[in-house]
């Protein structure tokens, strides 16, 4: 993938990826590599990690200690320098959430995206209307200013363009509960005008969105979460709660959700199916 599609985010990542799997093929552990460069071992830690960046001397004497040739010193140095270029979520970091900013970058380099939401239509999906009432509904038990949920709604535009409207965008399949289709966020004409949003996103190639409907069988108990898969990077499972997030990085509990989200989908309806439901809800909403 071209550095310039790159997300920095995820070249981080990669870095302390290969960084760590150097040295381990050296059968060193990361407090013997730390003794033999002088530094900590939390410092070693950090950097595969990618909780700390690390600086050009730094890779070239973990380089050095591992014995790497000059081909893979210059991908090394290349992935620090994608790591080091500012990802368009930066912008607006002071009003969202740092776990959220990180999904951000992983998202902006996710090769395919499975999507449960079983409350709201999910924010990549939503109108602008909807989605300035969705974050207000929240902003007096989370104390989001007004300037924050302005800043929040554009936040949530702008990664529409750039996940569903980018060159070689991802597959992204949603399975969206029925009852989000009828809990009225803002006026009718707002939930009038999403559901018709979501029939125009759904004909997107890229786009596979099902819906869940309220007599179905519900074979998984389980609250929303959004599965990204990469092309040279594990999988990651993002969960989000009302005042934190995390991640699921354990191989044997991704293929959990990747479990769950196949039984979900199995239960929902197909995609025509499913924009023959949404439309009749949007004409609900227009009475």
């Amino acid at each position: 993938m071209p550095s310039q599609q790159g997300s920095p985010t995820v070249r981080r990542l990669r870095l302390g990826q290969e960084l760590r799997l150097l040295r381990e093929k050296r059968k060193l552990t990361g407090a013997k590599a730390a003794g033999v460069l002088g530094w900590s071992a939390s410092k070693v830690s950090r950097i595969e990690a990618a909780k700390t960046m690390p600086s050009a001397d730094d890779i070239k004497a973990m380089a050095e200690l591992y014995r790497t040739d000059p081909e893979k010193l210059e991908e090394l140095f290349g992935l620090l320098r994608d790591a080091e270029q500012r990802g368009w979520w930066e912008d607006y970091e002071d009003t969202l959430p740092g776990e959220y900013t990180r999904f951000l970058g992983l998202e902006a380099e996710a090769t395919y995206q499975r999507s449960w939401e079983p409350q709201i239509v999910p924010g990549l999906l939503q109108t602008e209307d909807y989605a300035r009432e969705v974050i207000l509904a929240s902003s007096g038990i989370a104390r989001i200013t007004h300037s924050g949920v302005r800043s929040r709604v554009e936040a949530r535009l702008d990664r529409q363009r750039r996940v569903l409207r980018r060159a070689n965008p991802c597959a992204l399949t949603v399975v969206l509960d029925e009852s989000a289709l009828t809990r009225r966020f803002g006026e009718p004409s707002v939930m009038r005008e999403q559901m018709e949003h979501l029939l125009e996103i759904s004909l997107l190639p890229q786009v596979s969105l099902h819906i869940l409907t309220l007599d179905s069988l519900h074979p998984v108990n389980t609250s929303a979460f959004i599965h990204l898969k990469f092309r040279d990077f594990d999988d990651v499972v993002y969960l989000e709660q009302l005042y934190t997030a995390h991640f699921v990085e354990d191989l044997e509990r991704v293929a959990g959700y990747e479990t769950a989200f196949g039984h979900i989908r199995s239960e929902a309806l197909d995609e025509d199916e499913s924009r023959v439901l949404i439309q009749r809800k949007a004409m609900l909403w227009r009475r």
